[in-house]
């Protein structure tokens, strides 16, 4: 098993999307296995803590997002989810038997004990996508 520590100065920019080797393999293979473009990383309300990731795989452009390339692999994020997830770094963790996207949200205020839910501000969707 193997562990890392998250240094958020590694990753000054608050202002982006990071994305790690490891997940941009495993997103890439997904993508092929989906016949897919672009994955489309999505938050909805939902989970203990207020907010789960939701990710889809996406075969065009899509209105009112951001777009991030990482070597040719397209990430989109809708303009409304923005707020909660800039800044976010995706990781590929496998742990035993088990592999996971991981996402580090320097938003995230509280994280549910599965990881699958985070809170983020007062909780509140209107204010955390002003």
């Amino acid at each position: 098993m193997n562990a890392e520590l998250y240094d958020p100065a590694q990753h000054p920019v608050a202002d982006a999307l990071v994305m790690t080797p490891a997940a941009l393999a495993h997103i890439r293979r997904q993508l092929a296995r989906e016949g897919a473009t672009a994955l489309l990383l999505g938050i909805r309300e939902s989970g203990c803590n207020g907010y789960m990731y939701d990710l889809s795989y996406v075969g065009e452009n899509k209105a009112d997002i951001r777009a991030f390339d990482f070597d040719g692999v397209r990430v989109f994020i809708e303009n409304a989810d923005w707020a909660l997830v800039r800044g976010t770094e995706i990781d590929y963790v496998t742990q035993g038997l088990n592999s996971v996207l991981v996402f580090k949200n320097p938003n995230a205020t509280a994280e549910c004990g599965c990881g699958e839910s985070f809170s983020a501000g007062d909780g509140s969707a209107a204010q955390a996508q002003q």
